[in-house]
């Protein structure tokens, strides 16, 4: 008999009653810089489309064939007859495009994360990771039988006493994400893998809001922190910069790609990636490795935006990351402004407890090569008329 339905319909109110109901608007056009939602066309400011490449011709074009090609599905896992030649091309390419030795692709970074630490970690190991990593990682170390440490933020005295109580471990793995996506602050690899050489430990980076368009050639924060050779473990997705659609992989040493082949369950078990994913995948990284155009015009757009925000009296987290978040304080303030900034024609959302700590409730903003200069003093001119209006 279902007994669980009065139970499940009060947690529901529950949610509702604290403004943390997730209601999910239908766009009724492609992603790209401008969407349809309802019987508007307004600007997007909050996908992670941060190379504007979702809806690129190119990309568009190579999946396009490789469904004639290859067909629709894999209907299958990798070891037994999911494997096509594509899939091969794009392992080999990131792990040229990312300095590393190898790489293995999932249906998900989420999936890419949830199969490594089980794998790679026992019991007599330690995992030490920033407080404020990516829900995948947290449900990552959960599954893995190794010793957990947290670290604060970036705090780099407290990463080393996590070291240092942590010692009597055969193996220690300090996670970090390569940005913290809710504030766009980069993690300080450099100092991180200093710490790592010095206690003999290994280091893991989830780059999902970097791979693409940060550091020198676009390959994510350890290129910009010059410590490619350090990491010992790079995931990410494809789901972000690279295109936008699904997939994750995990970039790393030989000898652990290799044993993820053999024993991770999320790999082992998942339907191999869509052939029209890879193929638009390995267009998007021919994009990125081409010209750095995008990225120039990313970070100008990201610079422009800053720029005219802090003029108009906004407040903003520092940094250079396309994310920026405008910070509003209450939760239902900033819930508010994000429904006045729709009915001005800019899209975002409003993030509040417990996805940030109470009182840091904020609009996310969020940059792409897409926006035009035009674009982005449009949405100025939103912020200050929502503000305008919410000061009645």
């Amino acid at each position: 008999m279902y007994t669980i339905g009065q139970d499940v319909r009060a947690e529901l109110a529950e949610i509702r009653a604290a403004g943390l109901y997730k209601h999910e608007r239908v766009l009724d056009s492609a992603q790209s810089a401008r969407v349809g939602v309802g019987d508007a066309e307004v600007l997007n400011f909050c996908a992670n489309n941060y190379l504007g490449l979702a809806d690129h011709p190119a990309l568009v074009d190579a999946a396009s064939k490789a469904l004639e090609r290859w067909g629709f599905g894999m209907a299958s896992v990798r070891f037994i007859c999911g494997t096509q030649a594509p899939h091969k091309e794009l392992e080999q390419r990131l792990s040229e495009f990312l300095g590393t030795e190898d790489t293995i692709l999932y249906s998900s970074c989420f999936d890419a994360n949830g199969g490594l630490f089980e794998t790679l970690l026992g019991p007599e190991d330690a995992v030490i990771s920033d407080e404020l990593n990516h829900a995948s990682i947290i449900d990552g170390v959960r599954l893995c039988k190794a010793r957990r440490a947290r670290y604060r933020n970036r705090d780099m005295a407290d990463l080393e006493q996590q070291l240092k109580d942590t010692a009597d471990a055969r193996h220690r793995l300090i996670v970090t994400d390569g940005v913290f996506s809710m504030d766009g602050y980069l993690a300080p690899l450099d100092e991180i893998c200093d710490l790592a050489d010095r206690y003999r430990a290994m280091v893991m980076v989830d780059d999902s809001h970097a791979v693409g368009f940060t550091g020198p050639t676009g390959a994510g924060t350890p290129d910009a922190f010059g410590v490619t050779d350090r990491v010992d473990v790079v995931t990410g997705t494809l789901g972000k910069a690279l295109g936008g659609a699904s997939g994750g992989y995990v970039s790393a040493r030989g000898e652990i790609v290799e044993l993820l082949r053999q024993r991770s369950r999320p790999y082992l078990f998942s339907n191999s990636l869509a052939p029209s994913i890879v193929a638009a995948s390995l267009a998007a990284l021919d994009l990125v490795s081409a010209s750095p155009r995008l990225r120039q015009r990313l970070s100008d757009n990201s610079a422009l935006f800053r720029s005219r925000m802090a003029e108009e009296g906004f407040d903003l987290l520092p940094g250079e990351h396309p994310i920026i978040p405008v910070m509003i304080g209450d939760a239902a303030e900033a819930a508010r402004m994000a429904d006045l900034l729709l009915e001005e024609g800019i899209y975002v959302i409003g993030f509040s407890y417990p996805v940030v700590p109470k009182g840091k409730a904020r609009i996310r903003t969020q940059m792409s090569a897409a926006h035009s200069a035009e674009d982005i003093e449009r949405a100025v001119t939103a912020f200050v008329r929502a503000r305008e209006r919410m000061r009645g």
